[in-house]
């Protein structure tokens, strides 16, 4: 028992350069506490004890921040740097020497039964913000970008930006264009107006050519507005 606290303190100091002694990692990093209680939650989750386990659960919730399913399978060195909004579900399985930041969601569809939530996979890192959800994989030394949203496996030594979550490192070759700096992540919100304004564009140029038609005696089209292409609802897709 002590070697494996020893172990996660050892974890926070490595991989947090802010961290700067034993003292900081027990006083100043709430992920800490939250594992080691769950560690408790889980053995009392695994020997029948549901409710008493889920309800000290929500107590640590409340202290930290941080919520974390006493069924939940978490292995050694596990590090939840700052910590505040994780949710980590049920059936969830964590590797050795995971990392996790604040925000991130390791949950279900809502669509499942038995194994509904996520398994990552050793030396795993999961950006800020970001939400991996359904019974997948998130391969070995794989990293999940800030904000992504991953719904589908992620192999091995990958890197997954965006909504929803695509590959775009492998093995350490860039496969995508996409700039991994968290400030130039693709928007979707943004890619969705753009793509709106583009069929505006459309519309009005067909409108415009329709009332030229119109007065040199042709016969305009839907009362001067053309009928959108299906192309064009395609094309609307965010």
């Amino acid at each position: 028992m002590l070697s494996r606290v020893k172990a996660d303190i050892a974890a926070v100091k490595d991989r947090d350069p802010a961290c700067l002694s034993t003292w900081s990692a027990l006083t100043n990093y709430p992920g800490l506490w939250a594992i080691w209680w769950h560690r408790t939650t889980h053995r009392l989750h695994v020997s029948g004890h549901t409710w008493l386990a889920r309800y000290i659960s929500q107590v640590v919730r409340g202290r930290t921040g941080i919520e974390i399913h006493p069924g939940a399978v978490i292995g050694e060195r596990f590090f939840i740097d700052h910590g505040m909004g994780v949710v980590i579900g049920e059936t969830t399985i964590i590797g050795d020497d995971v990392t996790l930041y604040q925000g991130v969601t390791l949950g279900g569809t809502g669509k499942e039964h038995g194994k509904r939530h996520p398994t990552v996979e050793d030396f795993a890192v999961i950006g800020v913000g970001a939400t991996v959800l359904g019974n997948i994989v998130i391969g070995r030394g794989s990293r999940v970008g800030a904000g992504a949203v991953v719904i589908a496996d992620v192999p091995s030594s990958c890197t997954v930006v965006g909504i929803p979550g695509r590959v775009v490192v492998r093995e350490g070759q860039r496969v995508d264009v996409v700039d991994l700096h968290h400030e130039d992540l693709p928007d979707p919100v943004v890619e969705m107006y753009r793509s709106m304004a583009r069929r505006l564009d459309r519309l009005e140029a067909r409108l415009a050519r329709d009332e030229d038609t119109s007065r040199e005696g042709g016969t305009p089209v839907f009362g001067g507005v053309a009928e959108p292409r299906e192309d064009d609802d395609a094309d609307s897709r965010p």
